[in-house]
């Protein structure tokens, strides 16, 4: 089994290559961890993990993306936002997403890689560990610009880990 600290490595290497900085890591969360990327590299990220998102939409936003490190049988805590729409997709491994416009949380679908999910504001979401380290590339679409999410923006319904 891939450890964190091999997969976040080798997942630098792969965004070096593609001359995409990382700004920061954490590789402390009880579920896995995370990869911030340089927002000065969001266009090369957004053009390399989400070919089909419309940038011009995006014009002038910062998109906070980031890559997430979802462990083998862990998750996210079911969450919504309430400045935010996320958009993510699956580029490595495995990993289950649930999702509900209301409190009481959807089947785990199976995430399949390449393929665009769009959370909408306020859609109630998690992600969820399978059988392997699941690796996610992550934007997010401010829905305030002159209020911006941020992680305070986070609403936890439910967290396995009493956060």
């Amino acid at each position: 089994m891939q450890d964190l600290i091999t997969l976040s490595n080798t997942i630098q290497q792969s965004l070096e290559k593609q001359n995409i900085r990382v700004q920061s890591e954490d590789l402390n969360r009880p579920w896995g961890g995370f990869l911030v990327i340089d927002e000065r590299d969001a266009k090369t990220f957004i053009d390399t993990y989400f070919p089909e998102v419309d940038t011009k939409t995006l014009s002038g936003e910062k998109v906070s993306p980031k890559m997430l490190f979802v462990a083998p049988d862990k998750k996210l805590s079911w969450q919504y936002h309430h400045r935010r729409s996320e958009i993510w997709k699956l580029v490595e491994g495995e990993a289950g997403l649930v999702r509900s416009m209301n409190d009481l949380p959807g089947e785990t679908e199976n995430m399949k890689r390449g393929v665009v999910v769009t959370l909408q504001k306020e859609e109630r979401h998690r992600l969820v560990g399978t059988s392997r380290w699941g690796v996610v590339a992550e934007i997010w679409i401010h829905t305030d610009p002159k209020n911006p999410s941020n992680e305070d923006d986070i609403i936890r319904l439910q967290d396995d880990f009493g956060r």
